[in-house]
């Protein structure tokens, strides 16, 4: 995988994200309470809320707009909502956040 270098994760909050533009779109980076780290297309497969201004809880992220939880694992909708969103893969090599955009690209085919 290419890596591409976004920052450093003393950079996002802690229960909170970060917004990562990229040339297949905005890519929301959240740290949970636990400083794990986990990236997703940043739209709620509902309305295409920005989900990188929900709240973060666990390992789950719940949408501005209308309330959607969406887990961070898996880019799925939890509870009795469906749909998803493409999850983008994370390393955290001592605090340097590193994502890999082809896990986007083949998520999108």
């Amino acid at each position: 995988m290419n890596w591409i270098s976004i920052g450093d994760i003393s950079e996002i909050p802690l229960r909170g994200a970060r917004c990562v533009k990229t040339p297949q779109g905005k890519i929301a980076v959240f740290r949970t309470a636990e400083n794990e780290v986990f990236a997703i297309e940043d739209h709620c497969p509902h309305k295409g809320g920005p989900l990188s201004q929900g709240i973060v809880h666990a390992k789950a992220v719940t949408c501005p707009l209308h309330n959607w939880v969406i887990s961070l694992e898996t880019g799925k909708a939890l509870g009795a909502d469906e749909g998803e969103v493409p999850t983008i893969a994370v390393r955290n090599d001592d605090g340097a956040l590193y994502i890999a955009l082809e896990s986007l690209m083949m998520a999108a085919e």
